[in-house]
């Protein structure tokens, strides 16, 4: 089986995709931009071959790389990047090289913008918030009218809480539409929701089954976290609802969500709303079928003490988990702090009282600190109270 990863170096724990491919006996090929000597070793011991272009943007540079590929080592099995941003590039390799075992550019539309989202959501059975085009400012006045204010502005084709908005008023909404011009039509406007983000994260089978699935919790607003208005803080809730699972089960079976590592992301209403729904209900937010952002299975991982690179890896080797999935349910907790702030405790008080907890306390990169922080935190604890407890820690300032 020949495999194409696309950029296998980053973010810097991909190298594990690649390390339990090459264990089942694949062919792992990459491309990227960084140079080879750079690469962990890990990741060129998994690596047959790597071939280095200039710029990764540059279409006609990866389609000579794939051609290479092809040349020398006959047909490519998969091409996949498993990272949001080379999702749309992805899909246009396999339909160019005739790969069939994943996403093809005439279908990735349904996978990476909001509005059209709402329609597999809705053949799913899954509520969504209410919604507009930003179009014209009038239009989007009278859609304000309809749901209340606030309103939120993002992308249509976008990435977390980059270049999103909460607008709170006609003031703020006529600046939105000043200040953007027509890069205005662009944006989804939603109506606000009070809930907490909610997840059914996992990796699929070719029948868009969960091989494995699991949750993770973020209680504040992520707009706000993205923003540095609030600190990072999620967990791996140990347990599934059935509500949750059925939402989440649905809404990979509507989008035909085959082949892949999933991360469909829900609302939970904290407060009930009329035509919205009740506190306690699941509405959908969007799906990205890519692997949770940042160290996220890396923390499923400890809380389940299971392999997610494995189970992927399995999934594309066999078409089944071929090791153990979770052993265990265990919280397991991220939380960061900012450099530009002061803290009660100190790093090295926080290392030394948890050491048995922490799993990883790593420094972010500048181009994931802007959202999350500049000093990570992620632990493992038995019980939701210690939990808590690591988070004020943590968290408190001076």
């Amino acid at each position: 089986m020949n495999f194409v990863f696309i950029s296998p170096y980053f973010p810097e724990n991909y190298w594990n995709f690649c390390d339990r491919l090459h264990a089942n006996g694949v062919n792992v090929l990459g491309i990227g931009d960084a140079p080879f000597d750079s690469l962990p070793a890990r990741l060129k011991s998994a690596l047959t071959e790597y071939y280095r272009v200039s710029n990764m943007e540059n279409y006609d540079e990866m389609v000579r790389a794939m051609g290479f590929f092809t040349f020398k080592y006959g047909k490519i099995d998969w091409v996949e990047s498993n990272n949001e941003y080379w999702l749309e590039q992805d899909a246009r390799l396999r339909s160019d090289f005739n790969i069939t075992t994943g996403i093809k550019a005439e279908e990735i539309a349904k996978f990476k913008h909001k509005s059209v989202m709402k329609e597999y959501y809705r053949a799913a059975g899954v509520p969504t918030a209410r919604w507009h085009l930003a179009d014209t400012l009038e239009k989007s006045l009278k859609f304000a009218k309809t749901v209340g204010w606030p309103i939120v502005a993002k992308p249509d084709n976008g990435v977390g809480a980059n270049n999103t908005y909460k607008i709170c008023s006609r003031e703020e909404l006529t600046a939105f539409f000043d200040e953007n011009g027509a890069a205005a039509a662009g944006y989804i406007l939603e109506e606000f929701v009070d809930g907490e983000v909610v997840t059914f994260d996992g990796v699929a089978d070719g029948n868009a089954r969960p091989i494995y699935a699991a949750s993770h919790v973020t209680p504040d607003s992520i707009m706000d976290i993205a923003h540095g208005e609030k600190p990072l803080w999620y967990y791996v809730d140990p347990t599934i609802s059935p509500e949750l699972r059925r939402a989440g089960e649905a809404t990979l079976r509507a989008f035909g969500a085959c082949n892949r590592f999933f991360h469909c992301e829900f609302f939970r209403l904290k407060t009930g709303k009329p035509g919205l729904g009740k506190a306690g209900e699941i509405l959908g937010l969007e799906v990205n079928m890519r692997p949770a952002g940042g160290y996220t299975v890396d923390m499923l991982n400890y809380a389940g003490g299971l392999d997610l690179y494995q189970v992927w890896a399995d999934m594309v080797t066999f078409g089944e988990a071929r090791h153990p999935l979770a052993r265990y349910h265990r919280c397991c907790c991220c939380t960061s702090r900012r450099d530009s702030i002061g803290y009660a405790v100190s790093h090295a008080q926080i290392l030394e009282k948890y050491r048995q907890q922490i799993n990883a306390a790593p420094r972010l990169p500048e181009v994931l600190a802007r959202e999350m922080g500049d000093q990570l935190y992620i632990a493992c604890f038995e019980d939701a109270g210690a939990m808590a407890a690591f988070r004020e820690d943590v968290q408190h300032r001076a």
